[in-house]
Formats: C-alpha cells, sequence, structure tokens
C-alpha cells in the first residue's frame, strides 16, 4: 500500500480532528467528513493527562494547551456529607508523570485542532458512510452527500454509535448501556471557591473542578435505567439527587439554568474488537474503544491514537497491534472503576470508603499508581518541539 496519499477522515471531533492533524503532518492529503452543520462538540470540558499533552506535542500545541493548566494546588475525594476522603497533590502528579492535568472547555481544543489543517478540509453537514474498506489493491471507498471517494486511507472517528465500525466488523454487538446516565454543565459561579473534588455516594458521584477561564466545569452520574429523563427539567433532577450535598455544590447548582445541563447515557464497548482495522480502514477513539468515563481516558486515548495511527500510516496492522492491548486495557480497568465508584450497596460503600481512607494516609503517590501505566505513556515519535519538562 501507499506510505501516503488521499485520507477520509469521517468525524470531526477531538479524535478526527487530531488524526487528520497528524496525517496532514505526515504528507497525507486529507479530507475530514462531518455530519453536523457545524463543529459543536459533545459535552462540556475535557480533561487532558500527560498521555495526551505528549501526543499534542507531536502536533506542536502541547505547551499552548498546558499553559490553561487551572489546577495548582490540592483536591481530592469527598462523601456527599463533605468528609475527605483522600486528598490528591497536583504537584505530585505532575513530578510522577511528567505534566499537569488540564481541564479545558471541548471546544477550546476542537478550535485549536481544526487551525492546524489547511482551509476546505473540514467539510460539515456532510454525512458519511463507508461503502469499502478496500484492500491491497484497491482504495477504498466513502459515500459522502451523493458522491463517492477513494482513498488510500479511511478513518472512521464517528463515536461511540459507530457506523463505519459496524460496516469493519457486522457480527460485532457494539456499544452497551453502562449501567449510569451523566449530567455535565459549563458555567461561572460568581464567588464560589473551593478545592476541586469528585464525591463519591451511593451510586452517584459528583465533581466540581475549576477552569483557567474562571468557569467551573461539574459533573454528575447515578445508577438509573437507560433512556430515562426528568420529568420537568434537569436542573431539578439534579437539584434532587445533589442538592443537600457540600458546599460549593449547592452553590453550583444554584448557578445553573436548565438549558445548562447537557444529560448523556453512558455507553460502551463490553467486547473489545478483534482489530482495529479492515482493509485501508482504522477505527479510534470511541469507535474503537468506547468506555466508562471513570478514568477521563476517553479524549486522551483517541488523541493517543491519531499520532500512533499516522506514525503507522497505511500499516494498520501495526496500529492495531500497537494500540488494541493498551486501550483494551484501560477500558477494563474503567469498568472496574465504574463499578467501585458507583457502588450502590451501603455496606460496600462503607468498606470503599475505609479502603480509600486507609490508602490516601500512604501518602498522594500510593494513590498515584493507579495511573502508571496510563499516564506516563510516550508517543512513538517525537516532535519538533519539546515542552521544558520532557526528557
Amino acid at each position: 500500500m501507499a506510505e501516503t496519499g488521499r485520507a477520509i477522515v469521517i468525524g470531526a471531533g477531538i479524535g478526527g480532528l487530531a488524526a487528520a492533524a497528524a496525517l496532514h503532518q505526515k504528507g497525507w492529503a486529507v479530507t475530514v467528513l462531518e455530519r453536523t452543520p457545524a463543529l459543536r462538540p459533545v459535552g462540556a470540558a475535557l480533561s487532558l493527562a500527560p498521555n495526551a499533552l505528549r501526543a499534542l506535542d507531536v502536533l506542536g500545541i502541547g505547551d499552548e494547551i498546558r499553559g490553561l493548566a487551572a489546577w495548582q494546588g490540592d483536591g481530592g475525594l469527598r462523601t456527599p456529607g463533605g468528609r475527605w476522603l483522600s486528598r490528591s497533590d497536583a504537584e505530585a502528579a505532575a513530578a510522577r508523570f511528567g505534566g499537569p492535568l488540564v481541564l479545558l472547555p471541548r471546544t477550546t481544543l476542537v478550535d485549536r485542532l481544526a487551525a492546524l489543517l489547511p482551509p476546505g478540509t473540514v467539510r460539515t453537514g456532510t454525512p458519511a458512510a463507508l461503502a469499502d474498506p478496500g484492500d491491497r489493491d484497491r482504495p477504498a471507498r466513502v459515500g459522502a452527500d451523493g458522491d463517492e471517494l477513494e482513498a488510500e486511507l479511511v478513518v472512521g472517528a464517528d463515536g461511540v454509535n459507530s457506523r463505519v465500525r459496524a460496516t469493519l466488523f457486522p457480527a460485532h454487538p457494539g456499544a452497551v448501556y453502562a449501567g449510569f446516565t451523566t449530567w455535565r454543565v459549563l458555567i461561572p459561579v460568581p464567588g464560589a471557591e473551593f478545592a476541586p473534588h469528585e464525591t463519591w455516594g451511593r451510586g452517584r458521584i459528583w465533581g466540581t473542578q475549576p477552569l483557567a477561564d474562571g468557569r467551573v466545569y461539574a459533573y454528575g452520574a447515578a445508577m438509573v435505567p437507560a433512556g430515562q429523563r426528568a420529568p420537568d427539567d434537569e436542573k431539578a433532577e439534579l437539584l434532587r439527587r445533589y442538592g443537600d450535598w457540600h458546599h460549593p455544590v449547592p452553590a453550583v447548582l444554584a448557578a445553573i439554568r436548565p438549558e445548562d445541563v447537557l444529560r448523556h447515557d453512558v455507553h460502551h464497548l463490553a467486547r473489545p474488537l478483534p482489530a482495529y482495522h479492515a482493509g485501508r480502514t482504522a477505527l479510534l477513539g470511541d469507535a474503537a474503544h468506547a468506555m466508562p468515563p471513570t478514568l477521563g481516558q476517553g479524549g486522551n486515548l483517541a488523541i493517543e491514537d491519531a499520532v500512533v495511527l499516522a506514525h503507522h500510516g497505511a500499516d494498520l496492522a501495526a496500529y492495531t497491534a500497537d494500540r488494541l492491548p493498551r486501550t483494551t486495557a484501560i477500558a477494563r480497568r474503567a469498568v472496574r472503576v465504574a463499578r467501585l465508584n458507583m457502588a450502590g450497596s451501603r455496606a460496600v460503600v462503607a468498606v470503599r470508603n475505609t479502603v480509600v481512607t486507609a490508602l490516601s494516609q500512604a501518602g498522594p503517590a500510593f494513590l498515584l499508581r493507579g495511573f502508571d501505566g496510563v499516564a506516563d505513556w510516550r508517543p512513538p515519535y517525537a516532535s519538533g518541539r519539546q515542552h521544558a519538562g520532557k526528557p
């Protein structure tokens, strides 16, 4: 197969845009096809761990994104009554994994990735379908808005309900409900001062995180049957579920308007795919390895996928060999964490909280070990721009 040529990326989310930028950097002629009429990312904010930031170094924007880090002190894990189960140390985490954790609006990253592409690369309002994945002797074919396009490489970056994945692996059962729904908001909260935290209750969690632009990113998750919606509005639902939790949760809820709340049921790939490619077509991000958000790694791994795919280029078997073991292991870990932090049994919650408290007394390094092998990942090739903390 050709080492470069024409590449078509289906989906203009974070993973798709990162892949397009990485492939463009490697000399591919890239077209991105996005079905929505504009680049409107789903979700309010995104956390980027050092592994994703090192992948963004490859694209030349890692330092710029690091500059948006807002978390400089301690945060941690709490109970709904406000008791600290564990405290986290931003400096210890940065020292262990080689950089900070950056929380930023998804729109900021989408805009920055799109700016790396030549004008006209992204075609919005263009639904696309994989017509033929191609093989060594023929290009892949994509149907888009009445046209049929050929390419030496097609990238399916079309999310958890990927149509490209269904075409490549029709026998795979696809995404299944993870057992819980999520709410997310990104709002100003005047006068709110707090340490960033995640709070674990019985069958529900809450997180409140400050952003560098002064806004607050807050999220909740609860074990509920799939497809449910509030009988009135989702702000009212949040008040019912979290209104009596510790400060600053009531202040955040008071600042929310009903239209600020995004609610989505969580789906994941409970059965791993046999490969992340077929023919000349590759999958990345949620299309390849959708997982619960409990490790905050979904978007991070999509960015990793993007630079690794561009590194291997047309050698998609090497891409699968590189990415499938890592992402499958992290997805399984995310499922285990979801079972822990979304536990609904009073007895299990009591044991969980006792164990977390005991482990935290051993110091932040003990708890940070849970991200060993995740946040310390490095890309297979270096960027031309190295940030100061990177060896």
